[in-house]
């Protein structure tokens, strides 16, 4: 349908202001001199994924310029990969425009918004195995920020020392996270594990991270790709921000489809309240099982 054709059919009843708003941001194309179309309705129709402007191979007037008009018309700008020489100077700039900035460590991305970012109350974890995995990690985070959602981040908690895992779990299951993000270089045999552990889905993001055989993150895509623990999935190596718009948008989704007051979800299942097996459910009486079982530990003991 084109522009006037959507609104005839808002007119007549024919479809909702939200289905409107969905058919008319296919239209929204900002337009910055004769380099880059901004769209900048995306979040509208992609279930709340901004459109990240890719600073690595632009000139830094272009990416200053096009974080400008997306500040101006939607008060909100995610730029990844920044070059090291220009970072602090893209911090500057988008300060200088009256926007409030988050930052990552050992990140080259930020978010740049003019305006509060909804919250969704939807949780991600993410988990990084090595300190040389925090900036890939850092990428995801703000990504899922920007999309509404709070983090919980656990990083240097690589097989290496397996035993600094178990911790992290137990709080992410106990927050109710609805999707895990697992950073790992070398092997990547971080994401299996967790993969196996927890009943949310997990997103495998290898890193560059690695020498000799296997280097530049071969070695870590090849053993996630590989994993017997269904329920993972896997991006591109050094994929920080697809990972975090792929987490974002299960946990927002599973967010809206279990309700909190109990009954079923849009999906069928369960709601938190409830007591069903259903696909959105969390198990009878709506409480999460602790992470470990102590009781139930203690009573096979005894």
């Amino acid at each position: 349908m084109n522009v006037q054709e959507i609104l005839q059919a808002l007119k007549s009843g024919d479809v909702t202001v939200q289905e409107a708003e969905k058919l008319l941001s296919i239209y929204a194309i900002e337009e910055v001199e004769d380099y880059a179309r901004i769209d900048t309705k995306r979040a509208v129709r992609r279930g709340g994924i901004p459109e990240i402007i890719l600073a690595e191979s632009k000139r830094i007037h272009e990416t200053k310029e096009i974080a400008k008009r997306m500040l101006e018309k939607e008060g909100v700008a995610v730029i990844s990969r920044i070059k090291e020489e220009d970072h602090d100077g893209m911090i500057s700039y988008v300060k200088g425009l009256g926007a409030s900035v988050s930052t990552g460590r050992n990140a080259s991305t930020i978010l740049a918004h003019t305006r509060p970012i909804r919250q969704t109350g939807a949780t991600v974890g993410i988990l990084a195995a090595g300190t040389s995995d925090v900036g890939i990690a850092e990428e995801a985070r703000i990504v899922c920020e920007a999309m509404g959602c709070r983090c919980i981040t656990g990083y240097d908690v690589g097989v290496a020392g397996l035993q600094r895992i178990f911790p992290m779990l137990k709080e992410m299951t106990g927050a109710g996270v609805g999707c895990v993000i697992v950073v790992a270089g070398m092997e990547g045999a971080l994401a299996t594990l967790v993969s196996s552990l927890m009943d949310v889905p997990v997103i495998g993001v290898p890193t560059s991270v690695g020498y000799g055989y296997g280097q530049g993150g071969v070695a870590a895509l090849a053993s996630m790709l590989q994993s017997c623990s269904l329920g993972m999935a896997v991006v591109n190596i050094d994929g920080g921000a697809a990972a975090g718009s792929i987490a974002s948008m299960i946990a927002n989704r599973g967010r809206k489809t279990t309700p909190r007051g109990g009954g079923k979800g849009e999906d069928g299942g369960a709601g938190r309240g409830g007591g069903g097996d259903g696909d959105t459910g969390v198990g009878a009486g709506g409480t999460r099982r602790p992470w470990p079982d102590a009781k139930r530990r203690h009573s096979r003991k005894s």
